[in-house]
């Protein structure tokens, strides 16, 4: 009995290998025409004599509030011309980032094929690592000053939780992350159900699009972070279970479980060594229990209600 089920399980196993094999070699068949503006180095290069032409060429970046002289003076400012070659040194060659760019846009109009790619400008903005990536219908924006690296020199100061994930590695995750958010609806409800489903779906986008990024890459965890959430699953939903916080419509939830913080906020001895967002971590499984066990597509499972998935995945955490 045994080794039928062992075998049934290797024949599950490979079945699902081979259908996501065949599956990323239709998305590697996939048409993807877009242009990367090294809009940071064309700025470093400005003088006075060029920059009405980079005006001319890109007037969404320079607000009409500003005069030259306020450019040319930022041009010529210490801290910027560090931060040129800072960037430099490490993004002298974008190739890289860019084929994994093109890859990422070939898995999103895959699953969404009215998807239409951005014009990907590079630019530094004096390490605004709240805007670190920007998407509009038309641009995609990258802060490449926010990813040098988490011990470099321009981040002192800056809480190691936020400076964990300014490494080159996260820039591919967080623009995954930007446009997830263009397809996920919000949530209708204020729940603590529905907001940890909302980051849920979001996750398992990027694990659609991003099958060869590491599962701590994709929700900004350590491997140590991701470990810990792993190993303590059953006992995080259990606290949410007995404190009836899944409908609870108490948003200070929001802040103790779903968004990035030094750590999570059980209120326990145990809170330093948990990490932030492990109701994101937990809304992740759901829908891939959900999904695992529901005959629906990926947009049909973005238009499902919180309450629909959760009763439907009937979500087992791992003990």
């Amino acid at each position: 009995m045994i080794k039928k089920i062992l075998f049934l399980l290797l024949a599950l196993t490979i079945i699902s290998c081979g259908q996501q094999s065949k599956t990323e070699k239709e998305i590697a068949e996939v048409s993807v025409d877009f242009e990367v503006v090294r809009f940071d180095k064309k700025f470093a290069a400005t003088t006075v004599e060029t920059l009405p032409d980079l005006k001319r060429e890109y007037p969404f970046l320079f607000p009409e509030m500003y005069s030259d002289s306020v450019w040319i003076a930022r041009v010529n400012d210490s801290i910027q011309m560090e931060l040129n070659i800072e960037v430099e040194n490490v993004y002298s060659d974008f190739s890289e980032k860019e084929d994994e760019l093109h890859s990422l846009f070939q898995h999103i109009k895959y699953y969404f094929p009215s998807f239409e790619e951005p014009t990907v400008i590079t630019i530094t903005s004096e390490v605004d690592y709240r805007n670190k990536v920007l998407q509009t219908p038309e641009y995609l924006f990258i802060s490449l000053d926010t990813y040098l690296g988490q011990d470099h020199a321009f981040y002192m100061g800056i809480q190691s939780y936020l400076k964990k994930n300014f490494e080159p590695n996260q820039l591919l995750p967080d623009v995954a992350a930007a446009y997830a958010e263009k397809y996920v609806p919000r949530p209708q409800t204020k729940t603590f159900l529905a907001h940890m489903l909302y980051y849920g779906k979001i996750l398992y986008l990027k694990d659609m699009w991003l099958p060869h990024i590491s599962a701590e890459e994709k929700i900004g965890y350590t491997k140590e972070e991701l470990e810990w959430a792993k190993e303590n699953e059953e006992p995080i939903w259990r606290y949410f279970v007995e404190r009836q916080f899944l409908f609870d419509s108490d948003t200070e939830l929001y802040s103790r479980f779903l968004y990035p913080a030094p750590f999570s906020k059980f209120y326990l001895e145990l809170d330093h060594e948990s990490p932030a967002k492990v109701g994101q971590y937990i809304g992740w499984q759901i829908v891939k229990q959900y999904m695992d066990k529901s005959n629906v597509s990926l947009e049909e499972m973005l238009r499902t209600d919180a309450e629909t998935i959760f009763n439907k995945a009937n979500y087992k955490p791992k003990k």
